[in-house]
């Protein structure tokens, strides 16, 4: 694919690539956002380096690709309801995003991508593992495809929010003790591209509709162990200032506590979508 106002580095043959030749905190021209949409789906991962953003600029560049997503139930700063804070210090009991999922699948209708920015980055460490679920599609066998093409599963937010961020119930989003979830098909089809992708992750997905608790879990177990498949993967290793901007509708992805007590912090914004099909 030609680009001429980016340039556009692959960091695996399935799945990631580095942009450079762009200053996000700027506004972008036509051509310049188009190249970055069409590498966006090209790589379903990218990533950008030495990037100084404010949270308005990062809100104005996930504005871009579509309305903001306010989180159900983690806490956002005053003025700020767009963003998503994340920390993690010699004072921390747990991080944000330790197990492979795709951000907040439990709502009806889940967000469409995700822009993290870190400021402050250990060192090693504290890298994310990207998946590709196109890649974790395509090596089913046909009979599997066959299978799974017709299941739907259950993903909800109680499951991990609730110890996650220890906030009162009155803090929800969507009121009191109001924790989402959404039956979502275990095989989905991007919107855009037309590829079809694994959609169940062991952060929200809870079970498998229609079939026993046994049957449920022995699939969902060969789907979380395929999808941990390391050639499906890339590794991003952050530092300060870098950008990941990844496809929620086709990626999961994994983040790294490996360098505690030091610190990693930064801020998320994520971008609405629409509902799977």
């Amino acid at each position: 694919m030609p680009y001429e106002r980016i340039e556009v580095t692959p960091v695996s043959p399935v799945i990631g690539a580095e942009i450079a030749g762009v200053d996000l905190s700027q506004p972008l021209g036509n051509q310049v956002f188009q190249e970055i949409h069409d590498a966006l789906m090209a790589h379903q991962v990218i990533f950008f380096r030495d990037q100084e953003l404010t949270w308005d600029q990062q809100k104005a560049f996930g504005r871009l690709f579509g309305d903001l997503h306010i989180h159900p139930a983690a806490p956002a700063p005053e003025g700020h309801p767009e963003i998503f804070e994340v920390h993690a210090d010699e004072n921390s009991h747990r991080i944000v995003g330790p197990d492979w999922h795709s951000d907040v699948s439990c709502d009806e209708a889940p967000p469409m991508g995700s822009v993290l920015h870190l400021h402050e980055v250990p060192e090693p460490g504290g890298d994310t593992l990207f998946a590709s679920m196109y890649a974790a599609y395509d090596a089913l066998s046909d009979e599997m495809k066959t299978f799974l093409g017709g299941l739907s599963a259950w993903h909800e937010s109680e499951k991990v929010h609730r110890a996650v961020f220890e906030h009162r119930s009155d803090q929800l989003r969507d009121g009191a003790d109001t924790y989402p979830k959404a039956l979502q098909p275990i095989i989905r089809t991007h919107p855009v591209t037309g590829r079809k992708g694994i959609y169940v992750n062991t952060a929200f997905t809870t079970r498998i509709e229609g079939l026993n608790r046994n049957e449920s879990d022995a699939i969902l177990d060969m789907l979380y162990a395929h999808i941990d498949t390391p050639e499906f993967h890339c590794r991003f290793h952050w530092q300060k200032n870098s950008v990941a901007f990844w496809d929620n509708r086709c990626t999961q992805h994994q983040a790294l506590w490996d360098y505690y007590p030091q610190t990693r912090s930064g801020s998320r914004v994520t971008i609405c979508g629409d509902k799977v099909v």
